[in-house]
């Protein structure tokens, strides 16, 4: 089961193929200090090609076995702008799901990361059967929460020292969207 890529004008997401791993590797690399603050300690393994390419091995097979689904965030001519994944995949009564993502330096501010976590809900009910879509932001990332808002993301709730990020436990911002909620928005 593969989403079809959606034409748009400001970005496409599609699964992440090892093919890819140099690509990504490069757009990793140079926005290694821009993304440092907003996520997990990073191995040096995966700063290197065969690193990114074990990776990307590994999201294809919990992509198989339904844990987590990884897509590329690719530019109107193809190129790697960033990634968007859906983890922690729940089954049986939640059926839910958490995203994250991230996007080029150069290309922040330009509605990208919305447009890609719009194309990954829509993946989420419509082709992965999930309910609900959860994301969560640290206190103090306005940028990400304007893009969880205009995906249609609601708050509902404040989860201290949440996530490991940057080497300290970070307060969080939790936001969600229901499979009904999205329908109501009309993007179902």
């Amino acid at each position: 089961m593969v989403m079809s890529n959606v034409a748009r004008a400001i970005c496409t997401i599609r699964p992440m193929m090892p093919s890819d791993a140099a690509s990504l590797l490069d757009m990793r690399t140079r926005n290694r200090d821009f993304f440092e603050p907003w996520e997990p300690d990073q191995s040096s393994q995966l700063f290197t090609l065969d690193g990114m390419t074990r990776d990307i091995e590994q999201r294809r097979r919990d992509w198989a076995a339904d844990r987590r689904y990884s897509f590329l965030i690719e530019d109107d001519h193809g190129g790697c702008i960033g990634g968007i994944i859906l983890s922690n995949v729940i089954r049986g009564a939640f059926q839910n799901a958490t995203v994250g993502y991230y996007v080029d330096e150069g290309n922040n501010g330009r509605g990208v990361a919305t447009e890609a976590l719009k194309q990954i809900v829509r993946f989420a009910f419509e082709e992965i059967g999930l309910h609900r879509v959860e994301a969560s932001v640290m206190d103090h990332n306005a940028r990400s929460k304007r893009v969880i808002a205009k995906a249609g993301l609601r708050h509902i709730g404040f989860a201290p020292r949440y996530l490991k990020l940057a080497g300290d436990w970070q307060d969080h911002h939790v936001f969600a969207i229901t499979r009904e909620e999205w329908k109501e928005q009309g993007a179902g």
